[in-house]
């Protein structure tokens, strides 16, 4: 048994940023699932330990466009800035895209593909999850994190915040990460792991690439938050 096999999946994700490509492709959460072990993380997913280490000793460091620095040095306005400006942006804007491009896929092939409109469903559920959530925590708890570090590093006292303690909006948060991890999965099912139909259109393989790097893009995002931003804030207060 290798050392990996103890390690949750957090800590390799943090260990090296590029593991992140070899989840992703297998399917294992390391995101809302990153505190399980490797072996237990592979359990869950059904897929053979040994598979899932041999690529683990090939990962290298990320390069594609959802490569993600190492906040782990970084102070939580430098994290916090990154994930408005890269992810936030980045989800609202496809939400905005995605909407109008699956409703022309479902106009087009909603009768021979019923699977669309359960897609479209989901889609929905999760935009309507996630629009709040990012508004939340804009307006809220990012700028309390923020000004809680400020308070650590000038060694003052902030006032009680509305919410007790930070924890509680980071417990809020988290379980909104875990709604939106079960809807993305709920979609993969549904499109068959975004599987392309034969009589597809140009904007029928648009929408479904779309789909697959929005998720990419929402793991990357819940990851940092779930396994760098909270816990650091937390212990930080």
């Amino acid at each position: 048994m290798s050392l990996a096999t103890n390690k949750t999946v957090r800590e390799l994700v943090l260990e090296n940023p590029g593991t992140t490509r070899v989840f992703e492709n297998l399917g294992i959460d390391y995101c809302c699932g990153g505190n399980l072990s490797l072996s237990d993380a592979c359990a869950a997913a059904d897929i053979n330990l040994a598979t899932v280490e041999k690529s683990l000793e090939t990962a290298s460091p990320l390069s594609s466009r959802f490569e993600e620095p190492n906040f782990l040095t970084a102070t939580l306005a430098e994290l916090i800035d990154h994930i408005v400006q890269k992810h936030h942006v980045f989800t609202k804007k496809e939400i905005a895209r995605l909407r109008t491009l699956i409703e022309k896929v479902h106009s087009a092939h909603g009768e021979n593909h019923p699977e669309l409109a359960e897609l479209r469903a989901l889609f929905e559920a999760l935009s309507a999850e996630l629009e709040p959530h990012m508004t939340k925590e804009e307006c809220v708890l990012f700028p309390y994190a923020i000004k809680l570090e400020e308070a650590a590093r000038n060694g003052q006292t902030l006032p009680q915040p509305p919410f007790g303690t930070i924890a509680n909006p980071v417990r809020r948060m988290m379980l909104e990460h875990e709604d939106a991890g079960a809807l993305l999965k709920e979609m993969r099912t549904v499109s068959r792991d975004y599987a392309v139909p034969s009589d597809a259109c140009i904007s029928y393989k648009t929408l479904y690439q779309a789909l697959v790097d929005f998720e990419k893009d929402l793991h990357q995002h819940i990851h940092l938050e779930n396994n760098i931003l909270f816990p650091r804030a937390v212990e930080m207060e």
